[in-house]
């Protein structure tokens, strides 16, 4: 009975858990890999410096 308990637990709890930070972490691990690769393909972009910047930053721009 106690088995059958457990291996309801891991079945119910554990393996969702450990399929979702598993899904999660290869998405960061391929994410991060294909901004590496497009950051140095597009260096010379107008817009690399705007994707780089950060929006929230207290410098103002001078008018």
């Amino acid at each position: 009975m106690g088995g059958a308990v457990i291996m309801i637990i891991l079945l119910v709890v554990v393996m969702p858990v450990a399929i979702l930070l598993s899904g999660a972490l290869a998405a960061a691990l391929i994410g991060g890999l294909i901004k590496k690769d497009v950051d140095k393909t597009h260096k010379e972009s107008e817009l690399f410096g705007l994707s780089e910047s950060n929006p929230w930053s207290q410098e103002k721009a001078s008018d």
